[in-house]
């Protein structure tokens, strides 16, 4: 039976063997941990009914453990040097399929529809490289996919940021913006000893469950995104502060100030004791206020 691609001897060996070096620009960092790899395919509650969408496979690791428990496996890799190595590890595991493709250029509904089954469940299995985490996580979340559940790897502080709750210092417009789309809950930290090349910060797993519907009604989803970002344009500032100074073209400081107490939020509150509920309750007068003029 052949060993586990992530242990550190066989990791290398397939390194050596194909001349691979690693781009600093492209954020690799390849685990070598099957127990923690196992943990994350475990975190997603996959079947041999679901499907399983992974971000920069790398030389396969977290892949074949996704690929002996899911009855199919479509990655994306942006890495072309990757995909004769991908080729040779993916080789035992047919239903595994390879896209040559930047996730973030990637048509991801027209890929599923045509890779997985209809209504197959589905899951995102990932080791997100730390330079594209939010962008990529948001296109998930922006994009609705029919996905259960996304359980990836990340640097312990963005998964902070994103699992956060009001009141806390990580709490912030990613917060919002994630917990809007899905649930979030941080399963486990992951050492930076457990990657090749080592990186200079620890991870966590975060696990995004997808929502029926969001928790707030809203009257506009990107002004609602919007207000909330303008909030925290400067964190040390008040919320009054802050969205006086974003809408000074449409409207005077205590006006503003006004609305934001008409809603029950005093105006000397910092925007990350304000929960979403609150924000939601204030998107509705503020674009009330605006669309009307």
């Amino acid at each position: 039976m052949t060993k586990d691609i992530a242990s550190p001897k066989r990791t290398q060996a397939i390194l050596e063997k194909h001349g691979f070096r690693f781009k600093k620009s492209l954020g690799q960092n390849f685990l070598t941990d099957s127990n923690i790899l196992r943990n994350i395919v475990a975190g997603a509650e996959v079947t041999k009914e679901s499907g399983v969408i992974e971000i920069g496979p790398g030389i396969g690791a977290l892949t074949e453990q996704s690929a002996k428990e899911a009855g199919s496996v479509l990655a994306f890799e942006i890495d072309q040097r990757l995909l004769p190595i991908l080729k040779e590890t993916m080789a035992p595991y047919p239903h595994v399929s390879i896209r040559s493709q930047d996730v973030l250029k990637a048509d991801l509904h027209a890929e599923i529809d045509a890779f997985f089954t209809p209504g197959q469940d589905l899951a995102v299995i990932a080791n997100l490289p730390y330079y594209v985490t939010t962008p990529i996580l948001m296109k998930l979340l922006e994009e609705k996919l029919p996905v259960r559940v996304m359980v990836m790897m990340m640097q312990l502080e963005v998964a902070e940021r994103i699992a956060a709750v009001p009141g806390s210092k990580a709490y912030g417009s990613l917060s919002i913006a994630a917990q809007y789309y899905a649930e979030a809950e941080t399963l486990f930290r992951v050492p930076k000893t457990a990657f090749v090349p080592q990186p200079n910060v620890d991870s966590a797993i975060l696990r995004m469950t997808r929502r029926e519907k969001p928790p707030v009604d809203v009257p506009d989803e990107a002004f609602f995104f919007q207000f909330v970002q303008e909030a925290f344009t400067q964190r040390r500032k008040t919320i009054g502060n802050n969205i006086s100074k974003a809408w000074q073209h449409r409207m005077t400081k205590p006006e503003a100030q006004a609305l934001l107490e008409a809603e029950g939020v005093a105006p000397s509150r910092r925007a990350e004791s304000v929960s979403m509920e609150e924000f939601a309750a204030l998107s509705h007068v503020f674009w009330n206020t605006l669309t009307s003029d």
